[in-house]
């Protein structure tokens, strides 16, 4: 990673989010837990929601490409961290709201290399950049209706925009995975490479866009976004809010502690208890 001066205005990020400058105005930002595949800690997800206000205020980028360390892109929250408290998911549902709602209104443009796996809000990070650049092996994955809380990161945001209702209902319902090759030919993603070209691709890509004409390729993106995107912004809050509640679920607590104890989940509301939503006070959602 490039060092950064004292007072840039990335220099205040944690060493878990890696931030380089290249050439031509490209910024190059990295997911980095390398050992969690590039799971999100809480802190994390905040962080990655306040970097894109920067980077649009940012007089020197033009460009920014985001990746993750290692052989992952970034497989979503760390499931090994603590459980969160209602608080911690009420604070995430606004974290979440602020980043989908700048990167729909950042005009410069954003290009993700996924590298390897992206699961949940990872899938979520990659699908909303304006061009995906995918591993043909790359796992993708929505995941959340496996861990018994609603897609709300863009799932009825982005997914129906891209391939189609009833793909989006296919793999959003049945958390089903696909590789890069495929959702390539789905249209999921933007260009599905070889594993090890796959952050060449992307800066390149990056590098042509930094020096072509920026006003014509910042309009073109907001021309295209309005509309299309920020008109279902209304759904995407509504999927949040849904989640948010599932974090206090009864099929939530039992998906994390199946997760720990490496067996399948068996999932209260699928057993005879439809409503399994536990009352949750602001400092316990689970024990």
């Amino acid at each position: 990673m490039t060092t950064l001066p004292a007072d840039d205005i990335f220099s205040k990020y944690p060493e878990e989010i890696s931030i380089e400058r290249k050439p031509h105005g490209v910024l190059l930002i990295t997911i980095n837990r390398p050992d969690r595949l590039n799971s999100l800690t809480m802190p994390m997800f905040k962080a990655m929601a306040d970097i894109w206000a920067d980077v649009d205020r940012d007089p020197q980028t033009r460009v920014a490409v985001v990746t993750g360390a290692g052989r992952g892109f970034c497989t979503g929250m760390d499931v090994r961290q603590p459980d969160p408290t209602l608080d911690d998911a009420i604070e995430l549902m606004e974290d979440e709201r602020r980043r989908i709602s700048t990167l729909l209104n950042m005009d410069k443009p954003l290009i993700s290399a996924i590298n390897g796996p992206a699961v949940g809000w990872g899938l979520s990070m990659a699908l909303l950049a304006d061009i995906s650049v995918a591993a043909d092996d790359a796992l993708l994955r929505d995941g959340h209706t496996r861990i018994g809380v609603v897609a709300g990161d863009h799932s009825s945001l982005i997914w129906p925009l891209l391939v189609g209702m009833a793909k989006a209902k296919y793999y959003q319902l049945t958390s089903a995975s696909l590789t890069g090759a495929e959702a390539e030919r789905m249209g999921l993603v933007s260009l599905a490479v070889p594993k090890d070209d796959v952050l060449e691709r992307a800066l390149a890509i990056a590098d042509d866009l930094a020096q072509g004409s920026q006003q014509a390729i910042r309009w073109t993106k907001r021309s295209l976004n309005t509309g299309w995107l920020t008109n279902a912004l209304p759904q995407q809050e509504l999927s949040a809010a849904l989640e948010t509640i599932g974090f206090a679920s009864a099929d939530y607590i039992e998906a994390r502690q199946a997760f720990r104890e490496n067996r399948p989940a068996r999932y209260p509301s699928a057993h005879g208890n439809s409503h399994s939503v536990l009352v949750a006070s602001t400092h316990n959602v689970a024990n």
